[in-house]
């Protein structure tokens, strides 16, 4: 496929995204389709429309109209690229660009930055001075990054062995078993370090998240909102840690026990009516369901999916599970509150809340990392009584 028709095919998936069809969906279907697209098509397809759906707001004004088409053409001068070549209406290119498919103002620093009209008070207020390079770091691709799994690996031992499949990794600052992935990303899953449980991906923060718990031998630890299970392996690295994981909903689990198994770790699955019977715990640890916006260079669809309802939802769930999980912790043990988001109704607000009507737990530590760090938005609280 040549650049052009590149663009053309990630028009007609914009214009399927934005009739309501998931970016997934829309990307497979196209895939399935377009069997004469290479892998490097598929990857740059798959880039067009991942950097467009970031940029939705701030490429159609650009692009002048709120279209597939429209998204390309603003995606192609936020970039400073030529327009008269990719939209050429040569062979597979789409037509020329009209006189009237002109670029229009920004309406608000919400547009220009890429955040819903109604979010963007509350995320100027959530991160202060940081707000405006947050939201543009937002419309940028999220670096990878790779967890070293210490009961194989040291991060020396785990560097050399990406490299001898073509991957150029180095240490993050915001954890010791955090790596950045600066070339050869793509090819992660099917190196033999990868294979082999040396490492595994996860976000630097979602790792460091973790890592603040100051885990000791002898310790239980659960993992109450486990999902896929990243935080889980990441705990059941640490020697002598008796890791316990659950999900409300089993399903998300499905792949935990495998991926134990490739990194020679021991987890202890839970059903929600087994969990009493284990507790207390030294440490119980929940990730919660939140907006995800530390994430949305990663899921950006979470973006504009999210609604104020759909907020003021999650804060009730949030605050109702670290009421639900606290009897769990044994005397001088911790409640670790975490989220992906960094907003302060997730996080300070539910915690102060926790704290409020449980006035014989206290704050241990409070710690948020923002995108400005080199790594998604993550919250935690720790706290005990």
């Amino acid at each position: 496929m040549t650049p052009a028709a590149r663009v053309q095919a990630s028009i007609e998936i914009l214009d399927e995204i934005l009739a309501g069809i998931p970016v997934e969906k829309a990307l497979t279907g196209w895939a399935r389709r377009s069997r004469f697209a290479g892998s490097k098509d598929r990857a740059a397809v798959r880039d067009h429309v991942f950097d467009a759906v970031r940029c939705k707001r701030s490429f159609a004004a650009l692009g002048g109209t709120y279209t597939g088409r429209g998204l390309m053409i603003g995606a192609v001068r936020a970039a400073g690229g030529n327009l008269e070549v990719l939209f050429s209406g040569d062979g597979y290119a789409p037509e020329p660009v009209s006189e009237t498919e002109v670029t229009r103002g920004f309406a608000s620093d919400a547009e220009r930055y890429d955040i819903p009209d109604w979010l963007w008070p509350r995320f100027a207020t959530s991160l202060g001075d940081d707000a405006v390079p947050t939201a543009q770091a937002l419309q940028s691709r999220a670096p990878v990054h790779l967890r070293v799994n210490l009961l194989k690996a040291d991060v020396s031992d785990a560097i050399m062995a990406l490299g001898a499949d073509g991957i150029t990794a180095c240490a993050h600052p915001a954890c010791t078993t955090a790596l950045q992935v600066t070339d050869g990303a793509r090819k992660i899953t099917q190196s033999q370090a990868y294979v082999d449980g040396l490492v595994e991906l996860q976000d630097a923060a979602s790792q460091a998240v973790v890592s603040s718990l100051e885990l000791q031998p002898g310790m239980r630890v659960l993992d109450f909102c486990a999902g896929g299970g990243g935080k889980a392996l990441a705990l059941a690295a640490h020697h002598g840690v008796e890791v316990f994981a659950h999900d409300v909903d089993p399903g998300r689990m499905r792949d935990l026990p495998a991926r134990a198994a490739r990194a020679s770790a021991k987890i202890n699955l839970l059903a929600t009516d087994e969990i009493a019977s284990h507790a207390p715990f030294d440490v119980v640890l929940a990730d919660v369901p939140c907006s995800g916006s530390g994430a949305w260079r990663r899921a950006p669809a979470g973006k504009w999916a999210l609604t104020e309802q759909r907020l003021q939802d999650l804060t009730a769930i949030q605050g109702g599970i670290l009421t639900q999980i606290a009897p769990l912790a044994g005397a001088g043990g911790t409640l670790a509150y975490a989220t992906c988001s960094m907003l302060l109704d997730e996080n300070d607000a539910v915690v102060d809340g926790f704290l409020a009507e449980n006035p014989q737990w206290q704050d241990k530590l409070r710690y948020s990392w923002r995108v400005k760090h080199g790594t998604d938005g993550f919250f935690t609280a720790h706290l005990t009584r």
